[in-house]
């Protein structure tokens, strides 16, 4: 069932109003209709289990701000249960925490793989963690950070930190968006890749929210086209998972998986 069938559900004018007012203070412009009722479907999105994390990238507002946001979502109903702000390098990730730990519990065991875009080889190259022991231990360290959190009461926005001075942070979030198939590359050769003029496919994943209003985007990740074929069971895991959570919930609908093929002079991660 839709957001628009429930009559309990505050109005999209009221989602969109939430956004503005608490993500617009002071001189900062708040995000477009169009903007805040998308943030509203991602967070939804979250809470419902069926992403993860949601980076927070609609314009410069800190962790207090989301906070005070969410914060409002609850005071209107739209939200049942308190979420939680983990800020990391200066970006705000939007987390139900046993969520996140349960997921990342499940990447330990071997659920993703990661493709290996250093700079130094010719090409793309599938690694496990097992090869990436100190990926292995950051994630622990999250898992860690995230099951020690206070709190209480339940319904609060809470907001932490952790310091990321030496971590791989494209690697890192997209283990924490839930990409089946994240890149990762060596640091000390820099951020440069071995992904231009490499055929990528790109696999989007689209839910319906609001009558009248776009698709929620719930993922957005590329793998290369070459290595498909070896990658094919983790996507497949990966989709069926996906569609099984959707199940469990009502509030959205239509879930629709699409991928392209783009090739791209330059890939920034």
């Amino acid at each position: 069932m839709l957001l628009t069938d429930l009559m309990s559900t505050p109005s999209p004018q009221l989602l969109v109003a939430a956004a503005q007012q608490t993500l617009g203070m002071g001189k900062r412009r708040g995000p477009p209709r169009a903007v805040c009722l998308h943030l509203a479907g991602e967070v939804l999105a979250v809470a419902r289990g069926l992403k993860p994390t949601l980076l927070y990238d609609c314009n410069s507002a800190g962790a207090s701000e989301l906070q005070s946001y969410l914060q409002e979502l609850l005071g209107l109903g739209f939200l049942t249960e308190g979420l939680h702000i983990l800020e990391i390098d200066g970006n705000s990730l939007i987390v139900r925490p046993e969520h996140v730990c349960q997921y990342l519990e499940q990447v330990l065991l071997g659920t993703i793989v990661f493709v290996d875009v250093s700079s130094s080889q010719p090409h793309p190259s599938i690694c496990s963690l097992d090869q990436l022991q100190d990926l292995k231990s950051l994630i622990g360290e999250i898992i860690t950070h995230l099951q020690g959190l206070q709190r209480d009461p339940p319904l609060a926005v809470s907001c932490s930190r952790l310091h990321s001075s030496d971590w791989n942070l494209c690697t890192v979030f997209g283990i924490l968006l839930g990409y089946p198939v994240p890149y990762t590359f060596h640091l000390n050769q820099g951020d440069d890749n071995c992904l231009a003029l490499t055929p990528l496919r790109v696999f989007t994943a689209q839910i319906s929210w609001l009558l009248s209003q776009p698709p929620v985007l719930l993922y957005s990740f590329s793998v290369p086209e070459s290595l498909l074929p070896a990658l094919r069971d983790i996507l497949n895991t990966w989709e069926k998972d996906l569609r099984a959570r959707c199940r469990t919930q009502d509030d959205f609908a239509d879930l629709n998986i699409s991928s392209e093929i783009v090739t791209l002079p330059v890939v920034a991660l």
